[in-house]
């Protein structure tokens, strides 16, 4: 791992790992991409481990969509509780006036 140690120059941008990739490089396990770089002491070439610009966001948006999904049906829930509680309230009202 040159790039570790010295200036490297980017030659492949990130792209995801081939099946053959995966299986076969450690850099590809943690994200499945990878860069292709040449380390410029040295000459030589080398692969690094890298993320996705659309994988984070594809993973942003997911986590959007459900924290989103979360609060409809949190806020929905609200609703029908503060609407059994006020039913309550009401029949007890009612009860007390009938009392009387």
């Amino acid at each position: 791992q040159c790039w570790r140690v010295e200036d490297y120059v980017v030659v492949q941008e990130c792209t995801r790992c081939s099946s053959f990739q995966a299986k076969s490089m450690t850099e590809c396990q943690p994200t499945g991409f990878v860069e292709k770089i040449t380390c410029a002491t040295s000459k030589r070439d080398d692969f690094k481990r890298c993320r996705s610009a659309v994988m984070e966001a594809q993973v942003f948006w997911r986590f959007v969509g459900t924290m989103m999904c979360v609060a409809t049906v949190f806020a929905v829930l609200v609703v029908c509780r503060q609407r059994v509680l006020d039913r309550k309230a009401l029949e007890k009202v009612r009860k007390q006036i009938e009392s009387i």
